[in-house]
């Protein structure tokens, strides 16, 4: 079953927050890469781009030469990091060896 192209977009961007604090998390980085190559495969979308505001991630994305803005709300995208941060203890990275 694939996946909407927004729930797609929500999981991916909610990742990609995680990527950006931490970098060296390879579990996170892997799953960004996962959500990365099904944007493009499955929906034709290579380079999402993204800007956020103090209530507001924006992702811009051109899909049949027709640019669209999808939007979620900070909070939403935020809980996975905001937990990590509160708990870091609970997401310990195990890079590769």
């Amino acid at each position: 079953m694939t996946m909407s192209l927004q729930d797609l977009l929500y999981n991916w961007l909610t990742i990609k927050v995680v990527v950006d604090a931490r970098p060296d998390d390879t579990a996170a980085v892997d799953t960004m890469n996962m959500f990365d190559e099904l944007l493009e495969k499955e929906h034709g979308i290579p380079n999402p781009k993204v800007k956020v505001d103090e209530v507001m991630y924006y992702i811009d994305v051109e899909r049949n030469g027709k640019q669209k803005t999808y939007q979620f709300p900070r909070d939403l995208i935020e809980v996975m990091i905001d937990q990590i941060n509160i708990e870091p203890d609970k997401y310990v990275n195990y890079p590769d060896e």
